[in-house]
């Protein structure tokens, strides 16, 4: 007994089963969790080291280098990436995928232990952490309060920030801005030259003075036992750190800390200030740890600090929300929903002008909630979520859903009209169509297998789109076997049409433009039959029209298409000698005229601190502030935020003459900048000189904008150069003068502070007076063996002059990267310029070239795609060639797939889409869709041909009988895209120019495949029977 026959004859055993897989789907419905995108997993380790007040060159040469010598020593590393700048080192190691990231991050771990004793003394201990692309902070948020300046950090920092950490989920927390409290001991060098002591004394003396010593224990034969006897000898007030002896002279007074400097309780300089909306606060940026769900987090920490201005009430601690990722996650799943439901009501109404009953409509149409639900099982078993890839799945499946029911229904149809009661007309139609519907969906499932191998962020994005795809179409085929049938045999009928029933009348009006397609398109089929070279000559005009378009450049490629979130980013970079609150004042101008602007709601403002749009932690500068601006939503406005973006900054650039700015759009996907350009050489002179040259080239290109180099020079320096031999003969050592200088200007801060539970720095360095210029660096004074006081100018040489803010290596060889936004172009085409020039002007020999960004994505995942399409048409052969017992037809069925691309190039052409991966992802999806009406027409021409008809005449009846199932599944197709293809919600770019692509291959294959098969099927057949002829005789 075949399953049809068994959800006929027993339908409570099929009604059981679907109530079963519906309650389990909605079930597992309310457990999946929402997300913006499925998990990227890219394994990459990154170092951090601290090494403070060293410049760049001396970082890179012995922090850097050696952290790089470990990491090139563990197995699995693709590459190793580094910047130096003042007093830091970051180092970023990507692994190969696949690779176990905790086990080598321990074994990372060990490796940088063995070396620590290399590093020089004052250098912190590097810190290891795991990145993944998906890493980059899900909100921002921004604290204020009515506490002074200290107090409220101190309670951010203390208080605020761990019980946020304890939200489950909650990853990573930055505090960005904010004044910190700390002690600081401002150095007199005029009363330090007077007394004959040097700064390092002074620091000595604090460290010596403020220790805590474990002094053993005491034994008591009493009650009391045994105690721990310890020394509590910090500093609990600052008078205590005023007395502090830093020198016994052997005549005189004692000289006490408060003789050669100044003490005072105060904050931090500042190092970065963070505001929103022109108000000065405390910025928080939360990262989710890898597996959680911001969505859910979201709602935590909303109701988190809600508790806690409650709890802070008095201390007037406010939270604004200042960028929220659920917010746009939740508003892209809206969209998507939005569109599954307005795609399934237009199927309804195709399914009603073909079928003419809403009842058949409606059994047809049963096909997509039964599928859907039972697929959120899957989803959930698969550890799946809610994302934008999952959710578009399931909205562009709706077609493929009822086709299966489409092709079954009709054919039962078709027996009814042969006079057969309702049972055997869906046993017999089912049966007689089965093979049909099996292998239009095992093309369709063998399509997207593929698609689930791929190893890198592309296979990320991809896999679950793909499985939920395959999961849906399953289903669907396990309800045309079963649900369709049983409902046609219950509940089935023929409707006859009443040219005078008012409602019968659109239908009857369309029942006629079928009959006449019908009429029309067997002659037409004929006339093909008949006139073959003619219809090859017509499609091969097609195919070099469509050609010579592709040549104009109309489309242009790029990795993913960008998406209007509606903010934007302005870098601006001031002069470079100015300091942190030099550019705050000027960035606040900025900002307020922007705030002043009707179509800007927010401006978030990073001054002085890393980007918060960074996966990795990085370094700020204090040149530079980073403006993150919110417009009004796009239904209020006519420009787009791109055009938005480069007004905004040629007025900034125009109003505020000495600012650089560079615009970038917030993406779904950060990567950086779309351009960039990553030059190795061992000379750095000639690698500056040649990236300089190449940057020149691509800022005059059309569509490139601020072209920039990732390291460049005009930092101002001071640089020391010492005589050793003179340094010798006066009696110092290099460390002695390297720590003073340390000491005197970044400061020392080893010493702690101990309020509480808390600790505060005690830094002590030079007051402001004596760091002043050039002049006072020649005067500092060090002590020598012999208790002398030495100026620096007796054995250096102190000049002013400039060096790069940041050095680049890549692989271990030193590097610079040429980067570039782009505006009113896809990366791809300023790509093929830059190719395009390089190969006219190549760049000076031993200058590697390697394209990153945009680029290099998009690269490997057309690569990728290109061999899952490759896969997907040979399993989709293999699978026919299983089917049809027949090597021959399924080339056959082949015809079909390149019609389908003449409309795929013309509807990117003329809605001037983009190739993408998204794009790319419909052509894979077409390649099931346009095999589906081939193989209905193969297979019914088999089927003829078996009952004795020629091949002309199984294919003309092949034609006018399955016309109408290709129709109705192909327009359902079609209509089900519309609502995707025009969608504006969240995140709509990414799956507009999908649906297009399917709209624009499925019209010319409707058009063309039902010409095209039946000919390439009748020239196969002439010749295998030429062949089977000639061997006969």
């Amino acid at each position: 007994m075949t399953l049809t026959e068994i959800s006929i004859k027993r339908p409570s055993l099929i009604i059981v089963i679907f109530t079963v897989l519906l309650l389990g789907g909605v079930f597992c419905y309310t457990k999946l969790s929402y997300e913006l995108m499925p998990d990227m997993s890219q394994p990459t380790l990154v170092v951090t080291t601290q090494y403070p007040g060293a410049a760049p060159v001396n970082v890179e040469q012995t922090v850097t280098k050696e952290i790089e010598d470990v990491l090139s020593g563990v197995d699995g590393i693709k590459s190793i990436s580094s910047q130096s700048m003042e007093g830091n080192s970051i180092i970023t190691a990507e692994f190969n995928v696949g690779t176990d990231i905790d086990s080598k991050e321990q074994e990372v771990q060990r490796k940088i232990n063995n070396i620590l004793s290399e590093l020089p003394d004052d250098v912190k201990t590097p810190g290891i952490s795991k990145v993944t692309p998906s890493d980059s902070p899900i909100m921002q948020l921004t604290a204020t309060s009515s506490l002074t300046n200290a107090a409220f950090y101190d309670v951010m920092k203390n208080e605020i920030k761990p019980q946020l950490q304890q939200i489950g989920g909650v990853g990573e927390i930055t505090l960005i801005g904010g004044q910190e409290r700390e002690i600081q001991v401002n150095v007199i060098k005029d009363k330090l030259d007077y007394y004959g002591l040097s700064i390092l004394s002074i620091t000595q003396a604090i460290n010596n003075a403020n220790v805590e010593f474990p002094a053993g224990k005491v034994k008591s034969e009493g009650s009391i036992g045994q105690m721990t006897v310890r020394l509590a000898g910090k500093f609990t007030s600052v008078d205590q750190l005023k007395e502090v002896i830093v020198a016994l002279p052997a005549a005189g007074s004692p000289v006490k800390l408060s003789d050669v400097a100044t003490v005072s309780d105060v904050t931090k300089d500042p190092s970065s200030v963070f505001r929103y909306n022109g108000q000065n606060g405390i910025g928080i940026l939360i990262k989710k740890q890898g597996d959680a769900n911001a969505v859910d987090i979201s709602e935590q920490v909303k109701q988190k600090i809600g508790t806690i201005e409650k709890r802070y009430s008095k201390n007037g601690i406010k939270f604004i929300i200042a960028d929220d990722s659920a917010d746009y996650t939740l508003d892209s799943a809206d969209g998507v929903v939005h569109d599954l439901i307005v795609a399934v009501f237009l199927v309804a109404a195709i399914m009603l002008l073909f079928l003419h009953s809403l009842r058949d409509s409606l059994i047809v149409l049963v096909a997509i909630p039964t599928s859907l639900i039972s697929t959120f099982i899957a989803m959930y078993l698969f550890g799946f979520t809610l994302n934008l890839m999952s959710l578009l799945a399931l909205s562009l499946v709706i077609g493929i859903l009822v086709d299966d029911s489409i092709v079954v229904l009709e054919n039962i149809h078709r027996h009814l009209h042969m006079g057969k009661d309702k049972r055997t007309a869906a046993l017999d139609g089912r049966n007689e169509i089965g093979f049909s519907a099996l292998a239009i969906t095992t093309v369709d499932v063998v399509v997207f297998g593929p698609l689930c191998l791929i190893q890198n962020t592309i296979g990320d994005i991809l896999r679950q789109y793909s499985l939920t795809i395959v999961v849906a179409t399953l289903m669907s085929l396990f309800v045309c076997y079963t649900l369709t049938p049983w409902l046609a045999s219950r509940f089935g009928k023929i409707t006859i049409l009443n040219h005078d029933n008012f409602f019968h009348k659109p239908l009857v009006w369309f029942e006629k433009i079928i009959e006449a397609l019908t009429h029309w398109y067997v002659g037409a089929l004929k006339w093909t039959l008949q006139h073959k070279l003619i219809m090859s000559g017509f499609i091969l005009g097609l195919f070099l029209s469509i050609t010579a378009v592709l040549k104009l450049g109309v489309i242009g490629n790029e990795f993913v298409t960008q998406s209007d979130k509606g903010q934007f980013r302005l870098a601006l970079e001031f002069d470079k000698n100015l300091t942190v609150k030099q550019n705050n004042l000027r960035s606040l101008e900025i900002e307020n005229y922007l705030r002043r602007q009707a179509d800007v709601t927010t401006v978030f403002s990073n001054v002085a601190g890393s980007s918060t749009s960074s996966v990795v932690a990085g370094v700020g500068s204090d040149y530079k502030t980073e403006l993150t601006v919110t417009v009004i939503d796009k239904s209020l406005r006519t420009s787009s935020t791109e055009q938005l973006m480069l007004k905004k900054s040629q007025e900034i650039a125009q109003h505020f003459p000495g600012v650089k700015v560079s615009p970038s759009m917030v993406s779904m996907i950060n990567g950086g900048d779309p351009i960039q350009i990553v030059l190795n050489g061992e000379n750095k002179e000639e690698l500056m000189d040649a990236a300089n040259e190449l940057k020149s080239r691509i800022a005059v290109m059309p569509g490139a904008i601020s072209a920039s180099l990732s390291v460049e020079a005009g930092n101002p320096e001071v640089e020391v150069k010492i005589d050793r031999d003179k340094m010798g003969q006066l009696g110092l050592t290099i460390n002695s003068v390297g720590a003073t200088l340390q000491n005197a200007y970044a400061g020392n801060d080893e010493a702690k502070y101990r309020v509480g539970n808390n600790e505060y720095d005690i830094r002590v360095k030079f007051d402001d007076f004596n760091k002043h210029d050039v002049e006072d660096v020649r005067n500092i004074s060090f002590i020598n063996d012999s208790g002398k006081l030495i100026s620096l100018s007796q054995f250096a040489t102190i000049s002013q002059t400039s060096g790069p803010s940041v050095l680049e290596r890549k692989d271990r060889r030193s590097s610079v990267t040429v980067k570039s936004n782009i505006l009113g172009i896809t990366s791809g085409e300023l790509v093929d310029r830059i190719n395009k020039s390089l190969l006219e002007k190549p760049l000076p020999e031993g200058i590697d070239i390697r394209w990153t960004g945009d680029a290099e994505r998009q690269a490997d995942s057309f690569s990728s795609l290109a061999s899952a399409i490759i896969a997907a048409l040979l399993l989709m052969y293999l699978v026919m060639v299983a089917l049809y017992n027949n090597f021959i037809y399924p080339f056959v069925v082949f015809f079909s797939i390149p019609v389908a691309f003449l409309g795929v190039f013309l509807i990117l052409a003329l809605t001037k889409s983009s190739m993408s991966i998204f794009t790319i992802l419909g052509m894979i999806m077409l390649l099931g869709l346009v095999a589906k009406n081939a193989i209905l027409i193969v297979d019914f021409a088999n089927h003829r041909k078996e009952h004795g008809d020629s091949t002309w005449t199984a294919l003309v009846e092949a034609g006018r009988t399955r016309l109408r199932p290709i129709l109705m599944t192909t327009l359902a197709m079609i209509i089900g895209m519309l609502p995707i293809a025009t969608s504006t919600a969240a995140g709509s770019e990414w799956k507009n120019g999908l649906a297009w692509v399917i709209i624009g291959g499925l019209t010319t294959s409707l058009c063309l495949t039902v010409f095209i098969v039946p000919m390439a099927y009748y020239c196969v057949d002439r010749v295998r029977d030429k062949w089977a002829g000639r061997f006969s005789s």
